[in-house]
């Protein structure tokens, strides 16, 4: 990636990196790092929600950090105060501290470059989506988490119309059998809704990356730019159960589970953004990784073995405690 750190305009970069602990921001200021050895002036302040993060994420790059929390908003100012770029993710639950942020980034008046990560197919910068018009589903909506990815994008564009950039990303890789570790390690099976519908699911290293190439380009290059971002082939479970059962060397079975008690398990917020991932609507492969990058995105089972730049594997971080588990519907309140 040397080459693409390069064609910018080699102005010192001040990049805040919110969820700089996540799958996504981590990798970024990984690769950040690399790109400030190489020469790039790069300084890095990574906010975090507990003090207790702090020597991980310096560990990887950040020269200072900060404590941020979208429900606190007295953390905004300190956060923002001499940055130039932010890169923007919230998690799903506090889309309205994540507005309030972005109007503290509009009032700033100093932020030149704004990257966010999104999901694509709600939009209507550059589409003309109907909320009120499910793909498959007559007489429903969209599903509003896929309205709510929509909303967070929309007002970072309301404050920073021509310097945002946003990465749409597909499914999580990370995420396809997350609440379902225990199960794997105990029966040797996994369940979930998708079946045999393919879907082509991303790997958060890859959006790390994409960011970082996003910023080192350049606001010039990049500003007012959509980029839809997935994986290199779409998987059905059966071929996830595959890559799983040779990433941990045993046998790994795909179950189909049925939609109504997935709701149970994860609420209907959930299951209605599902039904997008059952019906085809996130199967495509896009090139806008490659026309990033020059290479292709990478496969689930390179994710579960392969190290990213942070340092970790796929299977080191699925394994980890998540967002969502079963019978904890974290959504419920949050939807509009």
């Amino acid at each position: 990636l040397q080459f693409l750190y390069f064609i910018g305009t080699m102005a010192p970069l001040r990049v805040l990196v919110t969820q700089a602990t996540g799958r996504v921001g981590k990798e970024l200021i990984a690769h950040l790092n690399e790109a400030r050895k190489g020469g790039r002036d790069v300084f890095i302040r990574a906010a975090v929600r507990t003090e207790s993060k702090a020597d991980f994420v310096k560990s990887l790059g950040a020269d200072e950090v900060v404590t941020f929390d979208y429900d606190k908003a007295e953390s905004f100012v300190p956060a923002i105060d001499g940055m130039t770029q932010v890169f923007s993710a919230n998690p799903d639950p506090q889309a309205d501290g994540h507005a309030a942020f972005c109007k503290a980034l509009g009032d700033y008046g100093k932020m030149e470059h704004a990257v966010r990560l999104s999901c694509f197919g709600a939009d209507h910068n550059t589409a003309s989506y109907d909320h009120d018009v499910h793909a498959s589903i007559p007489g429903t909506g969209i599903p509003g988490m896929l309205r709510g990815y929509w909303r967070d994008e929309e007002v970072l564009i309301r404050e920073l119309p021509k310097n945002t950039t946003v990465l749409r990303a597909n499914f999580f890789q990370g995420h396809i059998v997350k609440p379902e570790t225990s199960n794997i390690d105990e029966n040797g099976f996994f369940s979930s809704p998708l079946g045999e519908t393919k879907n082509s699911f991303v790997s958060t290293n890859d959006l790390g990356e994409a960011a970082a190439v996003v910023f080192l380009g350049g606001v010039q290059q990049h500003g007012d730019k959509y980029y839809d971002l997935t994986g290199p082939v779409p998987a059905s479970m059966h071929d996830v159960a595959a890559d799983l059962a040779k990433a941990l060397g045993k046998p790994v079975e795909y179950r189909a589970q049925d939609i109504d008690q997935f709701e149970k398990d994860f609420g209907p917020q959930r299951r209605a953004f599902f039904e997008y991932l059952r019906n085809g609507f996130y199967t495509r492969c896009s090139p806008d990784f490659y026309n990033l990058t020059g290479k292709k995105p990478q496969a689930f089972y390179d994710y579960l073995t392969k190290p990213g730049k942070a340092g970790e594997t796929g299977i080191s971080e699925i394994w980890k405690a998540g967002m969502w588990s079963k019978g904890k519907n974290v959504m419920e309140g949050h939807e509009k």
